[in-house]
């Protein structure tokens, strides 16, 4: 008999994309998406109400719109309310997303070029081609070119309000892709608008801006703690770089990026960590939400609809977030694929991908503040593209929606899946299924008990309570 030569099993594994996630990062994104859905229900209440507010009574709106407050010396601070939610409240925003962009890079999916692939290739296809298509429909004589970067955010919050108000169970991987997607995609807007929207510079004032982001990471380096000297020192920085002509948002991201993200010795959390953990809720909860309040309230007629899908600059902005968007996302990831050999995960489908990327389509705050920093000159032409932004996004939810209902049986029986804690140790199940000790105690547990036999507890023919192969544990309901 001739003896079979041995078959040689694959030395590597092809990467997979969208896996699951490790449980210390599960932990850190079902905590931030929990306090980012909520910002976004509230986001969604702040836009209607806006709308309902600048239609039925414009002219109450427009004029708290321009009421003025705050010094006009010695930075000149006498600002509009509208102008302090763009310049003021949208650098909380910004600040939190610095210190996500600087948490995603030490510790999180883009800690490694391999893992960060996926997303910041995603997100820069989902960028460059909002932007093609704006300048290709804005290209005739009728166009205005200058707003080709409305169409190219994403707003977690919003998306994740819409994923709240339909009932959509995604799982964790997608979840945690639409977020560092929308991290990397407001790290190239706060670049967009630091490059193209900074307009006639004061050096003295930048100068001593940079001089108060020196200060600021020296005295957080050496260990220096107290709101009381952080906070103002902020402030003025944000004065000072909002005098200077730099967007004053750019103070912000900048000022999260500075925060240590890395744990030191017997640190539970890091210092970025801890201060998100304490700022994310005033973001999510109030920043942003008064901000669509102040920014939101848009016309809205049938001449004004008409006008969008009419007219250059509204139609490609429409065009941009829910074509452009959608496009870029998918084709950045499936690019991704292609050429380095990854492989989705065999749970998920490409379908999948596609209902995410078209739920990236959904730009609202950064859009809306994009708008009024294009044309800052004409206000008419603003006013027509926030409506675009409002019905681009629009559009993008209600295809998403539909994309994710098809879909959303199988959703939740993987989010059930992740979920199930069948010993109630709050650990998830899928994390120790290859501890053989856990094995043991799950299998003990869930053993059945019939007739005379005695189970752990002394009491025949009884599960334990809380235990047993069909009992899905404390958090295995899904929401």
């Amino acid at each position: 008999m001739t003896d079979q030569p041995p078959v040689h099993e694959p030395t590597t594994r092809r990467r997979q994309l969208l896996g699951r996630l490790s449980l210390p990062e599960r932990t850190f994104i079902t905590d931030a998406l929990r306090t980012e859905t909520v910002g976004g229900m509230l986001l969604l209440g702040a836009a209607v109400i806006a709308l309902i507010w600048a239609n039925v009574w414009p002219h109450a709106y427009q004029s708290v719109l321009d009421y003025t407050v705050g010094p006009s010396a010695p930075l000149h601070l006498d600002l509009s309310l509208a102008t302090w939610a763009k310049d003021g409240l949208l650098t909380i925003f910004f600040f939190v997303a610095g210190i996500e962009l600087k948490r995603e890079f030490v510790a999180g999916e883009l800690r490694t070029p391999s893992a960060a692939l996926l997303p910041v290739v995603a997100a820069v296809c989902g960028v460059a081609l909002p932007a093609i298509l704006f300048a290709l429909v804005n290209s005739g004589s009728g166009g205005h070119p200058g707003g080709w970067a409305i169409p190219t955010a994403t707003d977690i919050a919003f998306a994740l309000g819409v994923l709240a108000v339909v009932g959509s169970h995604l799982p964790a991987a997608l979840r945690a892709f639409l977020l560092t997607l929308a991290v990397v995609d407001d790290l190239i807007a706060i670049l967009i608008i630091a490059v193209f929207y900074s307009h006639g510079i004061k050096f003295w004032a930048l100068g001593l801006a940079f001089a108060g982001l020196v200060l600021f990471w020296f005295l957080h380096r050496r260990g220096v703690h107290g709101w009381y000297l952080f906070v103002p020192l902020a402030v003025v920085t944000w004065a000072l770089m909002h005098e200077s002509g730099i967007h004053a948002t750019v103070a912000g991201v900048t000022m999260g990026l500075m925060l240590r993200c890395h744990r030191e010795g017997d640190e539970q959390h890091s210092p970025g960590e801890h201060i998100e953990h304490l700022v994310r809720p005033l973001s999510a909860g109030l920043a942003v939400p008064l901000f669509a309040l102040f920014s939101a309230g848009v016309a809205v007629s049938g001449p004004k609809l008409r006008e969008v899908f009419t007219q250059a600059a509204p139609l490609g902005i429409v065009i941009g977030l829910l074509v452009g968007k959608s496009l870029g996302v998918f084709g950045g990831a499936w690019l991704t694929a292609r050429f380095t050999r990854a492989e989705l995960n065999p749970r998920l489908k490409w379908a999948d991908m596609v209902a995410v990327s078209v739920l990236a389509g959904i730009g609202f705050t950064v859009s809306l503040l994009i708008s009024e920093l294009a044309f800052p000159d004409d206000p008419a032409l603003a006013a027509r593209a926030k409506t675009a932004v409002l019905v681009g996004s629009v559009l993008s939810a209600v295809v998403a929606t539909v994309l994710l209902k098809l879909r959303n049986r199988h959703y939740r029986a993987l989010c059930e899946e992740e979920e199930r804690d069948v010993d109630g140790d709050g650990i998830p199940d899928v994390y120790q299924e290859d501890d053989p000790a856990w094995r043991a105690r799950v299998g003990e547990s869930a053993r059945p008990t019939t007739g005379g036999e005695v189970g752990e507890g002394g009491e025949g023919g009884e599960h334990e309570p809380g235990r047993g192969s069909g009992h899905r544990g404390r958090s295995g309901q899904s929401g």
